[in-house]
């Protein structure tokens, strides 16, 4: 894997004022696909560098950045921007996009979205669903809006008494206290995210992974997920829109599948006529680093070109 590719690393000038990784796997032959990734929070974009190889291999051209507020370059590791951060994160997306695409102008562009980049793209949808070639929603989920505003109460507490760049504890546990309770007796404290171990350790021995939010990263966040839940908001998502959702069906995210059943059928309601999905068995949540993940590489990749031979 990964004999003809170019793998390329630069700098995105994010909205929120940070000079954020960017990288480009591109192969060296055909593209017949752009896959756009969207990180999760706490981690980083190149932890999704072994599944960009696979799509290399198979014709398509993957690109993303970090999010701000993550990674080597982060001003504030899990903190976005002093106002409007979700806003800001949301037009990045949009900004490397139109980057990206206007230099291959006829080329099926896809985004793919794992768990709070999945909740980006969801916000992304609201506005720029237009031209896009399918949407891919990995790990994602639902959150009830008694404990969204809860949250946001909490968040603009801890601004107030001058907080906002600082770790919120209190927070970072009403989120993730709960996720590996299913799991006990746990090995790690981590062991929600996947059965495969060597991920696990991987990700905690990794300095730009499962660091906690700051109370200004929440608010964004948390605003953010209320203007998700507020479903008027998604009125205007392109019908002809292809969306596919994957998940574990032992994700906490996700509800243990029952969330991710519910997203696919906000957007049928919505009137989008091609939303299809996955429960892996036992899956947890990054299922692009289980134990089974050449069968979910091979899963989206068969999707991927399904909707390529759909709008040829």
């Amino acid at each position: 894997m990964g004999e003809n590719i170019r793998i390329e690393k630069s700098i995105f000038k994010s909205l929120t004022d940070q000079d954020m990784e960017m990288y480009r796997w591109t192969p060296t032959g055909n593209i017949k696909g752009i896959v756009q990734i969207i990180h999760g929070m706490a981690e980083h974009i190149f932890r999704y560098d072994n599944f960009a190889r696979f799509l290399v291999d198979n014709s398509y051209m993957v690109v993303g950045f970090n999010i701000a507020g993550h990674g080597k370059t982060a001003k504030h590791l899990g903190y976005f921007a002093n106002d409007n951060g979700w806003t800001k994160v949301v037009e990045d997306i949009h900004k490397l996009r139109e980057t990206i695409q206007s230099g291959f102008k006829n080329t099926p562009y896809f985004i793919l979205g794992h768990s709070m980049g999945s909740f980006i793209t969801r916000t992304y949808l609201q506005k720029y669903s237009d031209g896009l070639a399918g949407v891919i929603l990995s790990g994602s989920g639902q959150q009830a809006p008694i404990m969204v505003t809860l949250g946001s109460l909490i968040a603009k507490a801890q601004i107030l008494f001058g907080k906002g760049k600082e770790k919120s504890i209190i927070l970072n546990n009403l989120s993730f206290a709960s996720f590996n309770k299913a799991f006990e007796p746990a090995r790690t404290s981590f062991d929600w995210l996947s059965r495969d171990n060597n991920q696990v350790d991987k990700y905690i021995a990794d300095d730009y992974c499962g660091f906690a939010f700051t109370a200004g990263g929440y608010r964004d966040l948390l605003y953010g997920i209320k203007g998700i839940n507020n479903i008027s908001n998604s009125a205007n998502i392109n019908k002809d829109l292809p969306i596919y959702l994957f998940s574990g069906d032992k994700d906490p995210v996700g509800n243990n599948g029952k969330a991710v059943l519910e997203i696919a059928e906000i957007f049928k309601d919505l009137g989008i006529k091609d939303v299809e999905t996955k429960l892996y068995p036992n899956g947890r949540h990054e299922m692009l680093n289980e134990i089974n993940k050449d069968e979910v590489y091979s899963d989206v990749l068969i999707w991927l070109n399904s909707k390529i031979k759909e709008q040829l």
